[in-house]
C-alpha cells in the first residue's frame, strides 16, 4: 500500500501534542524501511525541505507539501467538517484529497488528534474527549468550542478506519460517546519521549537551572499550558498550605504558553502571597526542560483531564518523582509509579508533595518504579503498532482501485 503520513499543523509551543508528533515522525523514519509499504510524508509546504532532508536515502519514503489553503477553501473545509449537508453539497476535493489522489495514497495515518477532512481511509489518534466529560471548562465549551468538537468528532471518529486510544479508559470513552465499535479502536499507549530516555538519572546536572530562572530553593515543577483545566490554582493553594501550615518553603516552577488563563493565575499568586515563590518560565528549550525535571522535588501534574498525559512519562524517564491527578485513565497509565491525588483537594495534594519531600525511601521507590514504567513502552513500539494495523488493513484496501 501507499501510506500517507499526515503531520497536520502542530507547532512547538503546542506542548505535548508537538512532542508526540515529533517523536513519532523521527522514529517512523528510522523504521520505515522495515515495512513493505511505501510512504508519503504530508506536511505544510514550507517544511518540505526539512522532511526531505530527514528522509534522505530512504527508498520507500517521499515527501509532499500541502499548499497553503485559500481563505474561501478554509471556510468550505470548516463547513464540511461540521455539517453533513455541507459535505453533501460541496463535493469538490480539497487540497489534501487532491494530493492523496495525485500520489496514489491508499490510507492516511494522521499523527495529530485534530479532525482531518479527507475521502481516503484514515487512521487517527484521540488524546481526550473531555468536552463530553467536563464541559464546564471554557477551553472546551466557550465560543462555540463544545459544538465544534462534538460535531467534528461525531463525524470524524465514526468514519475512521482505525482509532488509536492510549488505554482502556480512552477506548471506552470513544465507544460510549460515539458508538465506534471496540474492534476498530486499537490500544497504543502514549510512548515515553526518546529525548527523556536518552538521559540517565545518575548523570551530573550540567546547568545551574535555579540561577538561570531565579529559583532560590527546592521547587516542584509543572510544565503545562495556561488553560483552566490544568488546575494551577489548586496547586498554588497546596503550596500555600505547605508553606503556612507545614513549614515547607517550596517554590513552584511553571513552564508553558499562555492560553488565556495566566493573568488569573498571577492574580491568585498575589492573593496567596506567593509572588517570590512562583516562577513563570514561559516556553523553554528542551535542554532546560530536562534539567528542571531532574532537579525538581517532584513533577506536580495535577490536570483535571485524562485519560493520558505525556509529562509524567518524561518525569519517569528523568528520575523525577510524580504527583499526579487521579482522573479517568491515570491509574492505568501511571500505575504504582506516581502518587495520585484528588485534583480538587489541595490539602491532599500538599500531603502527597510533603511525603515525597520528607520521605527518602518513598522518593527512591517512585523514581525506580517510574524508570521501569518509562522503559516499558517506547516510541518504536508505537510505530510498530501502527505498522501492524497497516498489515491487517492491506487485504481490505486492495479490494478497490
Amino acid at each position: 500500500m501507499k501510506v500517507g503520513v499526515y503531520l497536520g499543523q502542530q507547532a512547538p509551543d503546542v506542548g505535548g501534542g508537538y512532542t508526540f508528533q515529533d517523536e513519532i515522525i523521527h522514529s517512523f523514519l528510522q523504521q520505515a524501511e522495515t515495512s513493505k509499504h511505501s510512504f508519503c510524508v504530508i506536511c505544510d509546504g514550507k517544511h518540505v525541505r526539512h522532511y526531505e532532508n530527514l528522509a534522505s536515502g530512504l527508498a520507500n519514503v517521499e515527501v509532499a507539501g500541502v499548499p497553503k489553503t485559500a481563505f474561501v477553501e478554509r471556510i468550505k473545509n470548516r463547513l464540511k467538517i461540521s455539517s453533513a449537508f455541507a459535505r453533501e453539497q460541496l463535493k469538490a476535493p480539497n487540497p489534501l484529497d487532491r494530493l492523496a489522489l495525485r500520489h496514489g495514497i491508499d490510507i492516511i495515518w494522521c499523527l495529530s488528534a485534530g479532525p482531518v477532512l479527507v475521502e481516503a481511509p484514515y487512521i487517527t489518534v484521540v488524546w481526550d474527549l473531555q468536552h463530553r466529560l467536563q464541559p464546564w471548562f471554557p477551553e472546551v465549551s466557550g465560543e462555540g468550542q463544545w459544538d465544534f468538537r462534538e460535531s467534528t468528532y461525531s463525524w470524524f471518529l465514526r468514519r475512521a478506519t482505525v482509532v488509536i486510544a492510549g488505554n482502556e479508559a480512552g477506548r471506552e470513552e470513544i465507544h460510549s460517546f460515539y458508538q465506534v465499535p471496540r474492534e476498530r479502536i486499537r490500544l497504543l499507549p502514549h510512548p515515553t519521549p526518546e529525548f527523556a530516555l536518552q538521559y540517565h538519572t545518575n548523570m551530573q546536572s550540567v546547568t545551574d537551572i535555579r540561577s538561570k530562572y531565579g529559583i532560590i530553593g527546592d521547587y516542584v515543577f509543572y510544565p503545562a499550558q495556561f488553560w483552566a483545566h490544568k488546575n494551577h490554582v489548586n496547586l498554588l493553594y497546596a503550596i500555600h498550605h505547605l508553606r503556612n501550615h507545614r513549614g515547607i518553603q517550596l517554590e513552584v516552577a511553571l513552564s508553558g504558553s499562555d492560553k488565556g488563563n495566566r493573568k488569573h493565575i498571577e492574580n491568585i499568586v498575589k492573593e496567596l502571597g506567593l509572588v517570590d515563590a512562583v516562577h513563570f518560565l514561559g516556553f523553554i528549550p528542551q535542554e532546560d526542560l530536562v534539567e528542571l525535571y531532574r532537579q525538581a522535588v517532584a513533577l506536580t501534574y495535577v490536570s483535571f483531564f485524562g485519560p493520558e498525559n505525556l509529562p509524567p512519562l518524561e518525569a519517569f524517564a528523568l528520575g523525577c518523582p510524580v504527583v499526579a491527578s487521579k482522573v479517568s485513565g491515570s491509574e492505568e497509565q501511571l500505575g504504582d509509579a506516581a502518587l495520585l491525588v484528588d485534583p480538587k483537594n489541595h490539602e491532599e495534594m500538599a500531603k502527597a508533595i510533603e511525603a515525597v519531600y520528607r520521605n527518602g525511601a518513598l522518593r527512591k521507590q517512585l523514581i525506580d518504579a517510574g524508570r521501569n514504567r518509562a522503559e516499558h513502552w517506547q516510541v518504536r513500539d508505537f510505530v510498530n503498532g501502527v505498522f501492524h494495523v497497516l498489515e491487517e488493513f492491506e487485504a481490505v484496501r486492495r479490494c478497490w482501485a
